[in-house]
């Protein structure tokens, strides 16, 4: 069930402090999973410094550790991400994703000077692992610091290299609290029919496709469309790439606020309507 976030610079002790965790939990009897960013770089076939240059692959490979910890978090297992996590925005998303599961979750912060990171990244013995001087102080730079005040970052345990974790009170905040209830923002609604992904699909895109054609033979005004009981829209001013924009909005909308079958046309011509005024 619980989700523990490993966070901190480069080169300030996090597989280290992942490394601990998981020896400690399994000593309790606890079934352990270590996500690890740098294995996923090398196993996409990265380069370590090439890869935090491009925040394309950056995106890519934090989708694939969010996808991961979502896949293994159970209710009698630990998951432990060691990761840079270096984005409060991701971190937030790591935290609806425990909350939508109905699961705890903890920040373990290895805090370092910024120094002694880098005397650590010298002497690294591995040439592949270490990070180039430009790298490193860009890593630096876009560091957010976790807050203790953040409801996705508490409860927070900071480390540094030369003290113990808790590891105690890390047990404690994860197996003896109550998880977050999940709440509209996070959960999952359930689909009103097998087929609803399907008939959203079909009938705003016919929707649509009445209103581009209507646009493209020249007409103006209220446009009433044809099979829809009179539903009407004023294409005056809208583009087609407009409508096709506006209809992408509404798919996403309605997959995580799923209306009845019967009512996407009316709800959706009010939507296109709204946003076109």
């Amino acid at each position: 069930m619980p989700l523990i976030v490993v966070t901190g610079v480069p080169c300030s002790g996090k597989t280290t402090r992942a490394e601990e965790l998981k020896r400690f939990f399994e000593a309790q009897g606890k079934e352990v999973h270590i996500i690890s960013e740098y294995s996923q770089i090398v196993k996409a076939g990265f380069d370590k410094n090439a890869f935090y240059a491009d925040s394309n692959k950056e995106k890519h490979i934090r989708g694939l550790l969010k996808s991961e910890m979502l896949k293994l978090i159970s209710p009698t297992n630990v998951v432990i991400l060691d990761a840079l996590n270096y984005i409060k925005g991701y971190r937030y998303e790591l935290f609806c994703g425990t909350k939508a599961n109905k699961s705890t979750q903890c920040t373990v912060h290895t805090e370092i000077n910024r120094d002694v990171a880098w005397e650590f990244n010298e002497n690294r013995k591995c040439e592949s692992e270490k990070y180039t001087r430009e790298i490193f102080d860009a890593l630096l730079m876009r560091y957010e610091d976790p807050n203790g005040n953040n409801r996705w970052d508490k409860p927070l345990f900071t480390v540094f290299p030369e003290s113990a974790m808790d590891t105690s009170e890390i047990y404690s905040s994860l197996f003896k609290k109550v998880p977050p209830k999940p709440n509209q923002s996070t959960e999952n609604p359930p689909l009103s029919s097998t087929n609803f992904l399907y008939d959203l699909d079909r009938i705003t895109k016919s929707i649509t496709d009445e209103l581009i054609r209507a646009k493209t033979r020249g007409e103006s005004g209220d446009f009433v469309i044809p099979g829809f009981d009179g539903l009407s829209v004023n294409i005056t001013e809208v583009s087609v790439q407009q409508l096709q924009l506006l209809r992408r909005q509404y798919l996403t909308y309605s997959k995580m606020h799923t209306p009845e079958i019967n009512r996407i046309p009316d709800l959706f011509v009010q939507y296109l309507k709204t946003s076109l005024k």
